[in-house]
């Protein structure tokens, strides 16, 4: 699916990842024409593989946010896609505060940063009552009974039955909100699959998404008891 696009230019492929927001393939052809690229510039700057790798990833995300609404030039000849990928990725070099390694969770063998950043597009679209529950539960890895105990704590009458079938909802929600092209590149060919839901439950587990809730709703405290 990816390499028929590899004969594409760079101009096409813009174009089409903005005419098709809904296809994420357009995107990953060009992550995997220019990550060499981008890679060489990040991975000197940090003081760590482990932040290269989260700094890589949060570099493909801004120019992702940035592709979307770029103004392309009416001449494909006028429009050099390498020149503005270094000038974004030196930006973003310069501009980003990196957490120290402790507190990074994100690991670049466990999810690609096409994956990331259209995972952490779905997440954005979850209600906040999903979006908190798929947080408390991996983010800070709370069981069914304790997520239950804080929502009813803040108000909201729910069993931890309740919770895990919320749990299940939300992660099918997650899935189908990802591009259809996304699951079959990443996972199993059938999207639709509880082995596709699996997946998706486990990489929540390994990437370190951001799954703070978009909406300002107030986190829960880990150590509450």
């Amino acid at each position: 699916m990816v390499k028929a696009l590899f004969g594409e230019s760079d101009y096409a492929l813009v174009k089409s990842l903005q005419q098709r927001p809904e296809e994420g393939r357009y995107f990953t052809a060009l992550f995997c024409r220019y990550s060499p690229v981008v890679y060489s510039l990040i991975r000197h700057s940090a003081r760590s593989p482990v932040q290269s790798d989260y700094l890589f990833a949060l570099t493909w995300r801004h120019i992702l946010n940035e592709l979307s609404g770029i103004e392309l030039p009416e001449d494909p000849n006028g429009f050099s896609l390498q020149g503005w990928l270094v000038n974004l990725t030196a930006a973003c070099i310069n501009q980003t505060d990196l957490p120290d390694v402790e507190n990074i969770h994100y690991a670049l063998s466990d999810a690609s940063p096409p994956l990331w950043c259209y995972v952490s597009r779905a997440l954005d679209q979850l209600k906040p009552v999903h979006r908190l529950t798929v947080l408390m539960a991996k983010t800070f890895h709370w069981s069914d009974t304790r997520i239950a105990a804080y929502l009813q704590a803040e108000g909201t009458r729910i069993s931890p039955e309740q919770v895990r079938q919320q749990l299940t909802q939300a992660y099918r929600l997650l899935d189908s909100a990802l591009p259809e092209d996304i699951r079959a590149i990443y996972f199993s060919a059938d999207a639709t699959s509880t082995a596709a839901d699996d997946d998706l439950s486990d990489l929540l587990d390994l990437s370190g998404l951001d799954l703070s809730p978009a909406t300002g709703q107030p986190l829960p405290d880990p150590d509450l008891p």
